[in-house]
């Protein structure tokens, strides 16, 4: 909304030093959001007077029509001469009042005005346009002045062009605030000076009654008693109050007065016409919406409604559309003629030779329209007034004002008879605790600031204190507000308390730490997540936070096969991108994404992993959610069905590697990220969760098939991990022999608190071993049986060796570990290492069929 300062003025009686920029802080320090304040008109610099066409002599021999003129301009020149000035503009003659700038002027934009020479004559100044002015759009002609302008006053102050423009920011509660009305009244509050409402207008007195319907003075009826042109409201729940008035013997010609065409463009809207410059006007105004319908155009009664099937209308920008059922319509006897609160009809405009008009106020259903425009993406001022709310109140007195002016402005008559169709709609009461913003805010405004606040937003308040000795005890005492009806957001307590502390100001309450009080800490899988990342971290991963979409590419480019479960997806109904609407299954094509924007920016050496929830869906879950009710807690059926609703959502945690794992450098040859760095990611998971897993030979996509491990805690498979399959790395752009794996944390088992082990002080005994067994046997079933066998004293084992060759025989694997036995409670002794050795041997031998290399 832009707002002139001086159209402000007007209703509110500012202090005469009051600028923009300081009305602009005092509005945004009470809630509203003045986003930018124009300085319009300031480098205009006169001499800038009204001017009298004397005489014209056409300039002939030039491309286009040149004019020298002659202008009186009184003593603006010092010398009370005529001015002698070129132009080029044919739209004016002699005995017309315009707008001239002197020598020495500058015009907005920096447009310096000095005598030169043009066309074979000196031109002493120039005759200016709107646009020129800076006041309009059209620079085609010049600006013609009423004949009762005085000659060499000063223009800068006739047309108002220094102003303060305020763009304020309304935000879709403060309806109130699209019109001069609305900001009129926060300026009269913010500096505590009366304010008077533009809307506060006696209608004509009702027939037999002396007396005139006055804003909020109660009562229904009509003004007078006669009825306008007929209408009534077909749908009560579309449109509660429509109002017709009408006028005639409009003269079709009559101008729109020079500065309300500047107040409607300082804002923001084009000039039009006298008839539809003023409904405009009063829009900006009052706030409320006008439309005017020609009257030769009708046909039989109006009815407000709802379309009909297969209904269509031609809107004024020329558009035909076809009409939803959902629409809301001004119809009479041929049909749809207006878009209610959007746009009128092409059939029923106003145009240059339309002299009796019927004109529409109406309070429309603010749901229904804003689903309206955006159905049929029709945009306008009225729709975006209707669309945050208007006051309810105001068609009676719109219309009447509108009538007003086309009489005062246009020379039309004011027909008798108002058409008043209304749906009986009850008052908003609200009842709130009086110490209710106290608590909010945390500040004593105590009760009188309390109702002096909400009397200046328009509420009515009443209720009664409870009186200690002469003390008013604010704690005991119960409001009731009845909101105005330009506030219809105004509808809790917690609305009415924001009032209160906005205007006592925000600045106002003071900075406090918050309390916090006693909790129960981290539950055990939130103390897992955190331990897995810093794991990870330390381990030389970095986090990424991927978005959870995916697209149903992504399944083709993991070369899932059909049946896999994870291309059963839940689909978004209002997706970010359209070309990503799934929620994802798995962790992995988001970190690929990620790998591979990592890799096009040159850093190909990268460990990342990611933390995050995946989306599976129940077979057994109905179609949609039910509903809860906002006005209660839910009950424990309702959250078992919403839980029944929602997918299964396990988390899980996945990395990728790509490039060297161990950098190269002076200190020798590097090493490049492998699976068995994946796997050991993994073990690294696995051991903060306290449990050991397992890594079995495995086929998975989208992992190469023969470098793929499966991971099992005891029969439970908890995740992959391997190598990636090189047309998976193709598809993602992403550097060969990339590694990955993927965990699902609840699959590991509960959470256990992750205990520091006894460190014996006894002395290690270290024994190797070398095994030979067939080369399909996995080196872990290995590990595993000499680990059984060793018993107790075993405390860890490693793989040092792998050996294949002639010495072993073809399809043979030598396997070479380190034994590593320790007692708790005293020193062994060669003959008790050499016995746990041998105990080993034997049960990988019985095991897997391995032999003791000698």
């Amino acid at each position: 909304m832009r707002a002139p300062l001086s159209w402000v003025r007007e209703y509110v009686e500012l202090p005469a030093g009051v600028t923009g920029r300081a009305l602009a802080e005092k509005l945004i320090a009470a809630g509203l959001e003045v986003e930018t304040v124009e300085q319009a008109g300031a480098d205009i610099t006169g001499p800038l007077v009204v001017g009298e066409v004397l005489a014209i002599e056409e300039l002939t021999g030039f491309k286009k029509p040149i004019r020298y003129c002659q202008v009186d301009v009184g003593q603006a020149n010092g010398t009370g001469a005529p001015q002698n000035i070129v132009c080029g503009a044919t739209n004016f003659a002699v005995g017309d009042h315009v707008v001239v700038i002197l020598p020495g002027g500058v015009l907005p934009g920096g447009f310096a005005i000095s005598a030169r020479k043009t066309y074979g004559h000196v031109s002493e100044g120039m005759i200016c346009s709107v646009d020129e002015l800076g006041i309009g759009d059209d620079h085609a002609g010049i600006l013609v002045l009423p004949p009762d302008t005085p000659v060499g006053v000063d223009a800068v102050e006739l047309l108002g062009l220094r102003d303060d423009v305020l763009d304020i920011a309304v935000t879709p509660d403060r309806g109130y605030a699209l019109s001069i009305r609305g900001i009129a009244r926060e300026a009269a509050t913010a500096y505590g000076v009366p304010f008077k409402d533009p809307a506060r207008v006696d209608l004509p007195p009702r027939r037999g009654s002396s007396g005139a319907r006055r804003l909020n003075g109660g009562g229904r009826g009509l003004e007078d008693g006669g009825e306008g042109y007929p209408a009534s409201i077909g749908d009560p729940s579309v449109c509660d109050r429509f109002v017709l008035r009408e006028v005639r013997g409009f003269d079709p010609d009559a101008q729109t007065p020079i500065r309300m065409r500047v107040r409607l463009h300082r804002a923001g809207m084009r000039p039009v016409s006298l008839a539809v410059d003023v409904t405009n006007y009063l829009m900006l105004e009052l706030g409320q919406p006008l439309h005017a319908f020609d009257r030769g155009k009708l046909t039989g009664p109006i009815v407000v409604r709802r379309a009909a099937p297969g209904e269509k209308l031609e809107t004024l920008d020329h558009v035909r559309r076809s009409l939803d059922p959902e629409d809301i319509l001004i119809t009479d006897e041929s049909g749809p003629i207006s878009m209610a609160g959007a746009m009128g009809g092409l059939t029923t405009e106003i145009d240059e030779r339309s002299s009796d008009m019927v004109i529409e106020a109406a309070h429309f259903d603010a749901i229904g329209t804003a689903r309206m425009v955006r159905r049929h993406r029709l945009h306008s001022e009225a729709s975006y007034r209707f669309e945050r709310g208007v006051d309810r109140e105001l068609p009676l007195y719109a219309s009447y004002r509108a009538a007003r002016m086309l009489a005062e402005l246009g020379g039309a008559e004011i027909m008798p008879g108002v058409t008043h169709a209304e749906a009986p709609v009850p008052p908003v009461t609200v009842t709130m605790a009086a110490a209710h913003p106290d608590r909010v805010a945390g500040v004593t405004y105590g009760r009188d600031a309390v109702v002096r606040r909400l009397e200046q937003v328009g509420c009515a308040v009443t209720g009664n204190a409870t009186v200690a000795g002469n003390a008013t005890v604010a704690g005991d005492d119960t409001l009731t507000v009845t909101p105005p009806s330009w506030r219809p957001d105004l509808t809790d307590p917690n609305d009415l308390a924001e009032e209160v502390v906005r205007l006592e100001g925000y600045e106002d309450i003071p900075a406090r730490a918050p309390r916090p009080v006693a909790g129960t800490g981290l539950t055990a899988t939130q103390r897992l997540r955190r331990r897995v990342g810093r794991a990870l971290a330390c381990a030389g991963y970095v986090e990424v936070l991927a978005f959870p979409f995916v697209a149903e590419k992504d399944w083709d480019n993991l070369h899932l096969p059909a049946d896999d479960a994870r291309r059963a997806t839940l689909r978004l109904a209002n997706p970010m991108s359209e070309e990503e609407p799934l929620l994802r299954t798995t962790l992995l094509p988001g970190l690929f994404k990620v790998l591979a924007l990592n890799v096009g920016r040159g850093f190909g050496d990268a460990a990342l992993y990611e933390l995050g929830t995946v989306f599976r869906p129940r077979p057994d879950a109905p179609e949609r959610a039910p509903r809860l009710a906002v006005d209660r807690g839910p009950t424990p059926a309702e959250l078992a069905e919403l839980e029944a609703a929602l997918p299964d959502q396990p988390q899980r945690v996945a990395v990728v590697l790509s490039g060297d794992r161990e950098p190269s450098g002076w200190w020798g040859e590097g090493r490049p990220a492998l699976w068995a760095d994946a796997i050991e990611a993994a073990r690294t998971v696995a051991r903060e969760v306290g449990v050991e897993l397992t890594a079995k030979a495995d086929q998975h996509a989208p992992w190469h098939p023969g470098r793929c491990a499966a991971l099992y805690v005891g029969d439970t498979l908890a995740g992959h991990a391997g190598e990636l399959h090189p047309r998976v790395t193709k598809a993602y752009g992403l550097p060969p022999r990339s590694c990955a794996m993927e965990l699902e944390l609840r699959r590991l088992g509960d959470p256990v608190t992750v205990r520091a082990p006894h460190v014996s002080s006894y002395p290690v005994a270290t024994q190797d071993v070398a095994l030979i067994v067939d080369s399909a046997v996995p080196a872990a079933e290995v590990e595993a049986a000499l680990r059984d066998g060793a018993g107790d004293l075993l405390e860890a084992i490693r793989l040092f060796d792998v050996y294949t060759g002639e010495q072993v025989g073809e399809g043979r694997k030598s396997l070479a570990y380190t034994l590593r036995f320790r007692a708790a409670d005293r020193t062994l002794t060669a003959e008790d290492a050499s016995q746990a050795r041998e105990a080993a041997v034997t049960t990988a031998s019985d095991r897997t069929g391995a032999v003791l290399r000698g």
